[in-house]
């Protein structure tokens, strides 16, 4: 996994997860094209979520069934591409509602991506390659709203799932000829019994835990970014969608900044960083709370919540990999299940605080998903681990411990990145 690898998987992320928020920013152009009424504009970016929950059940353990999910990669890059052509040449509503739902479904290669990344990486750099190729999820949501804008103001809505029909279709070449092959030992596992698999992770105390603050910590960031564009267009900022949209630039600044967090999970630290990033996230809600006074507090809050939520993200996902290292996928696929039922509650419930009680009722909403998953990782923390997990859980960190200084030590051949 040189740093070119890890950022061809951090671009399949991003260009995955693109495609399921890329509609946001184009709402209004979209359903005016497609005839489709402003009260419902909102099921343009609703069936893309919709598709991309049902592929975390029943798409993503695909991966621990395939012998290498390079092919599985690629494949599913490959029907991404086709749902959004569909989408860029659809003639009415309904045939870009199915060509969004399919894009949706299959974006779920992120999480395979994912699990490939773990799966391939070696203890020690396990967290480092987890948290560059995560970060290209925020790039996909926060970028999109940006890149999109731009691409629909020069050339329409329709240019922009051109644009990735066509990243997806290049990314699937590159990724076969590219990455390395997982070499996987032992026979493929049979898809009823990796499905049983996944439902039995929801008994897991380990697994439970680290869903429950993700349901929390994505539900808080939701309430942000589902939120801010309404008090930013009103009074007394007024500003344009274009200024709106330079915010998630702001955030990604903060979301980049905690790549570091993979490398803290490597040393063995992710449970006291997971601990110090939701307390960060928790008292984030105070500057940002001061948005209808002064923006730069808002900016200073905004970067806080981005790194706190991607430096927990990345934690939990190099505790739950080195966990369950035998069924990476089912078990990051089921982990995704908390973080969008999460941020659909995030973005469902910001707009009506915000409408009844303004700024401050959303400020205060996300401050309180934020407490309850600093309370989640508090309560795990006072109740000890048992069983098979647990030392799973131990012998990996303690690993990775042990492993990084020989790593280190180890001279590298002459002009291997690193």
């Amino acid at each position: 996994m040189g740093v070119w690898r890890r950022l061809l998987l951090a671009v399949v992320c991003g260009v995955a997860v693109a495609g399921v928020y890329a509609a946001q920013p184009v709402l209004e152009p979209m359903g005016r094209d497609l005839g489709i009424p402003a009260g419902l504009t909102g099921w343009i970016v609703a069936v893309g979520q919709f598709g991309y929950l049902v592929g975390l059940v029943l798409l993503v353990p695909l991966g621990d069934v395939v012998a290498d999910r390079r092919r599985l990669i690629a494949g599913h890059l490959a029907v991404t591409a086709v749902g959004a052509t569909v989408t860029a040449c659809a003639p009415g509503a309904w045939t870009a509602l199915a060509g969004l739902t399919v894009a949706g479904l299959f974006a779920v290669v992120v999480q395979t991506a994912v699990a490939y990344a773990a799966t391939v990486s070696q203890p020690a750099e396990r967290g480092r390659n987890i948290g560059v190729v995560t970060s290209g999820v925020v790039v996909g949501i926060l970028g999109a709203r940006v890149v999109t804008g731009t691409l629909a103001d020069v050339w329409g809505w329709r240019s922009v799932y051109a644009v990735l029909a066509a990243l997806s279709l290049g990314l699937a070449a590159l990724v076969l000829t590219a990455l390395p092959s997982e070499g996987r030992p032992g026979g493929p596992a049979k898809y009823g019994q990796v499905l049983v698999s996944l439902a039995g992770l929801f008994g897991q105390r380990l697994f439970l835990s680290r869903g429950l603050i993700a349901f929390f910590l994505f539900a808080s960031f939701g309430s942000l970014w589902s939120g801010l564009s309404l008090p930013l267009a009103d009074t007394p900022w007024r500003l344009s969608e274009s200024g709106i949209g330079l915010f998630g630039l702001v955030g990604l600044a903060g979301a980049l900044g905690a790549a570091r967090a993979g490398r803290w999970a490597d040393a063995g630290r992710a449970v006291p960083v997971t601990g110090l990033a939701l307390t960060l996230l928790v008292l984030s809600w105070a500057a940002i709370a001061q948005l209808p006074w002064t923006l730069w507090l808002l900016v200073v809050g905004i970067v806080a919540l981005d790194f706190a939520v991607q430096a927990v993200h990345v934690s939990n996902q190099h505790q739950l990999t080195a966990a369950y290292a035998d069924r990476t996928s089912s078990v990051i696929g089921g982990y995704m299940v908390f973080y969008s039922l999460g941020s659909a509650l995030g973005a469902a419930t910001t707009t009506a605080a915000c409408t009844a009680y303004g700024w401050a009722g959303s400020s205060i909403l996300g401050a309180a998903f934020a407490v309850c998953a600093l309370a989640v990782w508090a309560a795990s923390r006072r109740v000890p681990l048992h069983g098979a997990h647990a030392e799973a859980a131990g012998r990996a960190e303690a690993g990775a411990r042990e492993e990084t200084p020989r790593l280190a030590r180890r001279p590298q051949p002459e002009g291997r990145c690193t």
